[in-house]
């Protein structure tokens, strides 16, 4: 008898605990959080938002909340765009929700591609920079707005408008630089990073090693300030041994600035990478783990053998544009077991 009641009550929690998350998913339709136990960033938040048409930032940076939620502590909040009609992660769609977490936010990390979200959504956006608060970009970050209006067309890639700081917008503004180019064929190039070597000793490099990306080269010239930390040799090939292109530059590939100099809270970490199979690469993940807490301020967290393995699967696609697993809906990552992206 004390058995079956024992097997009631585990039922009826369970029970109640996916009746709460659905409802949490439906009110956040775009949101899937996670939240470690214990670690250096317990009790502080970090805010994903991807919405990229290609690299599938989709992948990268639920992986990387995961590892930040899991183990270090952080509450880890990942935002993404979704098709409006079914609620299925639909990169690059525009639609996304419930941004109002960034009021509440220790440090946003981005992911995004020609985004032209809704005033109300890119107000909260523009209300965290206003706060100074630390900010990274990945890959098609430094082009991640276009199309907006009003206010906030100062946002969009290549902005001409009045407004003297956001010329360019809103990657040349805040990270330091915007959409230039592609330096390297995707899918037949891929890069060997080089660390700058007069940085060797910074908090971001710690640890970090033999470091190769995925995704073909930008060209990239961070603007003055900027602290350039590694450059991309690109190479003739896809592995990390294979020889470099000898017609191409070593160019800029992280760097790290601050975007408002009366704030030493403002601190920045851009990279032109960080496509989902680009942070299958120890060295690079563990480039990306150490960022996200020097733009926290948080140097004497990072240590050279910090834990950095996936937690849960993580089986990226191949980036292309339309590539993404499609059918999936934000609920389905959540957990910290369930595969990103895709089903039980």
């Amino acid at each position: 008898m004390a058995g079956r009641l024992q097997w009631t009550a585990m039922w009826l929690l369970l029970l109640t605990g996916a009746v709460l998350a659905g409802a949490v998913c439906a009110a956040h339709p775009n949101r899937v959080v996670w939240e470690g136990d214990q670690g250096p960033g317990k009790g502080k938040h970090i805010v994903f938002i991807a919405g990229d048409h290609e690299y599938r930032g989709e992948e990268s940076l639920p992986a990387l909340a995961r590892i930040m939620a899991r183990h270090y502590g952080f509450k880890c909040s990942f935002f993404v765009t979704t098709d409006p009609t079914d609620g299925t992660i639909k990169p690059g769609s525009n639609h996304i929700t419930g941004l109002e977490a960034l009021k509440k936010a220790d440090l946003m990390v981005l992911f995004t591609r020609f985004q032209a979200f809704r005033d109300d959504q890119m107000q909260h956006i523009d209300d965290y920079l206003a706060t100074g608060k630390p900010v990274m970009g990945l890959r098609t970050t430094t082009h991640g707005f276009q199309g907006l209006k009003g206010k906030f067309a100062k946002y969009n890639d290549g902005y001409k408008g009045p407004e003297k700081e956001w010329q360019a917008g809103f990657g040349e503004a805040i990270l330091g630089e915007h959409w230039v180019g592609h330096y390297g064929r995707n899918h037949r190039q891929s890069s060997r990073l080089q660390l700058e070597k007069t940085q060797a000793k910074h908090p971001i490099l710690r640890g970090v090693k033999d470091v190769h990306t995925q995704c073909g080269g930008y060209n990239a010239h961070p603007r003055e300030g900027s602290i350039v930390l590694a450059r991309g040799q690109i190479l003739n090939g896809m592995k990390f041994d294979d020889p470099p292109d000898t017609t191409k530059d070593v160019l800029p590939v992280c760097w790290i600035r601050h975007y408002r100099r009366d704030n030493p809270r403002s601190r920045v970490f851009a990279t032109t990478h960080g496509a989902s199979e680009d942070i299958l690469n120890e060295g690079f993940r563990r480039m990306l783990v150490n960022a996200h807490l020097w733009c926290l301020g948080m140097d004497d967290a990072i240590a050279a053998d910090n834990e950095v393995s996936f937690v849960g699967p993580y089986n990226p696609v191949t980036f292309n544009f339309g590539g993404y697993r499609k059918g999936i809906m934000p609920a389905d990552i959540a957990g910290f077991d369930t595969p990103i992206l895709g089903k039980r």
